[in-house]
C-alpha cells in the first residue's frame, strides 16, 4: 500500500533521537526549594494524563485526568523488583516488572495486544465482542478469566488469580469500592480521556514500562509517531475542507463529541473541519435533535460507529429514523461507517491512530492514497 511507503521513511532517525533523548532528566523547583528531577525515560511528548519524576532508587508515577486542570491526582511508587528504597508512607508502591494484570476495558487491552503481551492478562471484564484471538485463546485455556461486569464483580475470582495490579477507568460506575477490598492495586488507566489521538496512543509507553518493555513500547510508539505525523504533512495543505458530522440520536438526544476532542482532532488532522469544531468541550455532548437538523445541509459526510447486527445500508439508516433522510450526507452517499462487529475497533485503534487518520484521508482526500485500504471506516455504499 502506497500509504506505508511514506510511514517508514524516518522510522530509524526517530528510535535513535527518541533513544538519545530518553537519557536526559528535566529539573525545576517545587515550593519550600526542593528539587524535583522529572523522569523522562519514556520521553512523554503527547499524553497529558500520566508522567514520571525521579528519586533515589525509586520513580514516582503521576496520574491524572487530562481534560481537568483542578482533577485530583494519583500517585505510585515504582521501584525495581527486589529492592528496596527508602520510599514516604502511604504510597501505593509496585515492584516492576509485573507478571499478572486485569483490564477493565478494551482500551486497556489494546496496548498489551500492541505489546504482544496478553499472556499477562490474567482477568478482563465483557467478552461480548472480544475478537483478539490469542485473548479467546486465553479464555478458553482458563489462563484469563472473567471477572464479571462493572457493579458485580467477583471478588472470590478476581483473589485467586492473585493479579499485582488492575487498571481501571475511575470516571466510570465500575463497583470499585468492592474491589478496593481485596487489597490489590487500582492504577486509573485515563488514555481514553486523552484528547489527541497520539496522547491515546502514548499510554502504551506506561504499559511498556509496568510489563518491563519501556524498550519496546517507545519504539512500537516512535513508529506510530512517524506514520502519524507523515499523514497529518500529507493533509496539511488540502484545498479544500469538507464538513463532517459525528454521532447518532440516542434516548431523544444526539450524542457526539466537543471541538477539543480526539475525534475533532483527527478530523482536522485528516483535512477536514468538525461541524462543532467552535464546542469547547472535550468530552461527550448530548444535543437536542433540532440543533442537528438545522445544520444537517452543512456536512457533505457523516461519521457512524456501532455494531448494528447485519448489513447496515441507508435504508436501515432511514429506518431508524427518517429526518436522516433529509441530511446533506445522507443524500449524497456520505455516510462513514464502522461496525464494530465487524471490526475490533477498541482493541486496536487506540494503538493505530495512524490507520484512522489514513481511513478518514482516503474518505476526505481519496487522491492522497489512492491505494490505501481503509482498515475501520469506509463509506457506505449502499
Amino acid at each position: 500500500m502506497r500509504a506505508h511507503t511514506y510511514f517508514l521513511r524516518a522510522a530509524a532517525m526517530v528510535c535513535l533521537v527518541l533513544a538519545v533523548m530518553s537519557c536526559r532528566s528535566d529539573r525545576k523547583k517545587q515550593a519550600g526549594g526542593t528539587s524535583v528531577v522529572k523522569d523522562t525515560t519514556l520521553d512523554i511528548r503527547y499524553a497529558q494524563g500520566f508522567w514520571l519524576e525521579a528519586r533515589e532508587g525509586y520513580r514516582l508515577l503521576h496520574i491524572k485526568d487530562p481534560q481537568k486542570k483542578t482533577a485530583a491526582e494519583y500517585t505510585f511508587a515504582l521501584r525495581e523488583r527486589g529492592t528496596k528504597p527508602a520510599i514516604p508512607k502511604g504510597l501505593t508502591v509496585l515492584d516492576l516488572p509485573m507478571e499478572r494484570f486485569i483490564c477493565m476495558t478494551s482500551l486497556q487491552l489494546s496496548s498489551f495486544i500492541k505489546l504482544e503481551a496478553t499472556e499477562k492478562v490474567v482477568g478482563i471484564t465483557s467478552t461480548r465482542y472480544l475478537a483478539n484471538e490469542q485473548m479467546n485463546r486465553q479464555l478458553e485455556e482458563g489462563t484469563t478469566r472473567k471477572i464479571g461486569i462493572e457493579g458485580n464483580f467477583d471478588t472470590e475470582i478476581i483473589m485467586n488469580l492473585a493479579p499485582e495490579v488492575i487498571l481501571i477507568s475511575p470516571f466510570k460506575e465500575g463497583g470499585y469500592d468492592v474491589m478496593k477490598e481485596v487489597g490489590i492495586p487500582l492504577l486509573p488507566h485515563l488514555g481514553y480521556k486523552e484528547t489527541t489521538p497520539l496522547g491515546q496512543a502514548e499510554w502504551l509507553k506506561l504499559v511498556g514500562l509496568l510489563t518491563g518493555e519501556p524498550d519496546k513500547a517507545m519504539q512500537i510508539f516512535a513508529q506510530i509517531e512517524q506514520r502519524y505525523n507523515t499523514l497529518k504533512a500529507l493533509a496539511a495543505n488540502v484545498a479544500e475542507r469538507p464538513v463532517v458530522l459525528s454521532g447518532e440520536i440516542h434516548g431523544g438526544n444526539w450524542y457526539a463529541v466537543g471541538g477539543k476532542s480526539f475525534l475533532a482532532e483527527i478530523f482536522k488532522d485528516a483535512g477536514a473541519d468538525y461541524v462543532f469544531k467552535d464546542d469547547p468541550r472535550s468530552g461527550g455532548i448530548y444535543l437536542d435533535f433540532e440543533t442537528v437538523y438545522n445544520q444537517a445541509d452543512k456536512p457533505r459526510y457523516w461519521r457512524i460507529l456501532n455494531n448494528y447486527p447485519g448489513k447496515y445500508t441507508y435504508e436501515v439508516l432511514k429506518a431508524q429514523d427518517e429526518r436522516y433522510a433529509d441530511f446533506k450526507a445522507f443524500r449524497e452517499r456520505g455516510v462513514i461507517y464502522c461496525n464494530m462487529r465487524e471490526r475490533a475497533y477498541y482493541e486496536n485503534m487506540p494503538m493505530e491512530p495512524d490507520l484512522l487518520l489514513a481511513d478518514f484521508i482516503k474518505v476526505f482526500h481519496p487522491s492522497l492514497l489512492p491505494d490505501y485500504e481503509p482498515v475501520y471506516y469506509r463509506l457506505l455504499k449502499e
